[in-house]
């Protein structure tokens, strides 16, 4: 839905762009990469207007990074 800005289960075009926050205590819809919540990756959700599927995306290439970084096998 980021890219095509359709959904993929009906169809529609009613694409709905929730950016990711972080919120006290690390509320939000973000990942945190440490005790500081500054660090933390937001989360981005694209959700369908007409029939209520979602997606989350990381949008930015360097929280991809950081992440590949703390996490990767």
């Amino acid at each position: 839905m980021k890219n095509s800005k359709q959904c993929p289960k009906c169809s529609s075009r009613k694409i709905i762009r929730i950016p990711g926050k972080v919120g006290t205590w690390g509320t939000g819809n973000n990942i945190l990469m440490g005790t500081f919540v500054k660090n933390a990756v937001l989360i981005t959700r694209y959700l369908c207007g007409n029939c209520g599927f979602s997606e989350e995306w990381i949008d930015e290439k360097k929280d991809i990074e950081k992440l590949e970084k703390k996490y990767q096998l």
